[in-house]
């Protein structure tokens, strides 16, 4: 295992917030998104779900780690590909899939409209953008898809980013340096 101190980690954050994992969702496959995935997978029984066009980057995903001298066992399960207008069904709760390419070819989000939240991955941050400098990406893609499909959303939706603290959708309309 590459980074077994993480995983004993997540596992008990995991037991001591009495959680039960039921999926495992990956926003895009870029290197720093996918460590995670073969572990979570074969720990809690889960397959993978993540748009088609993000496969190619989840195979090539090891041996981007080997560039950075980061290697590590890649997820090896079925898929369950995901695409604009899906609803993932979580208990009572639904979140969206909206597509958003321009970081990664096939990047999606996931809104949940009941609880007011966005999980943008590396589409939006507090104050910035994903990065478009890496293979598939395309600023003015990313550009266009964050205002026409994430700054349509209520202005109160809290975004959580793949990195970084939360915003809002509101915040980021009004001071975001990259949209304005």
């Amino acid at each position: 295992m590459l980074f077994p101190g993480e995983h004993d980690e997540l596992k008990a954050f995991i037991t001591q917030s009495k959680l039960t994992p039921r999926m495992l969702l990956n926003t895009h496959c870029h290197l720093d998104h996918v460590f995670g995935n073969k572990f979570v997978a074969e720990t809690y029984g889960l397959t993978l779900h993540l748009h088609e066009k993000e496969k190619m980057l989840l195979d090539y995903a090891p041996t981007s780690g080997l560039m950075y001298n980061m290697p590590f066992d890649n997820y090896a399960g079925d898929y369950h590909f995901l695409k604009e207008a899906d609803v993932v069904k979580l208990g009572n709760d639904e979140l969206a899939v909206i597509e958003a390419p321009g970081h990664s070819p096939g990047h999606i989000c996931f809104y949940c409209a009941k609880q007011h939240f966005i999980i943008s991955g590396d589409v939006l941050f507090n104050r910035s953008i994903g990065r478009t400098d890496l293979p598939g990406g395309n600023h003015q893609t990313l550009l266009k898809n964050i205002r026409e499909k994430l700054f349509v959303l209520p202005e109160e939706t809290v975004v959580y980013s793949g990195h970084g603290p939360e915003t809002t959708i509101g915040e980021e309309k009004k001071y975001n340096p990259f949209l304005n």
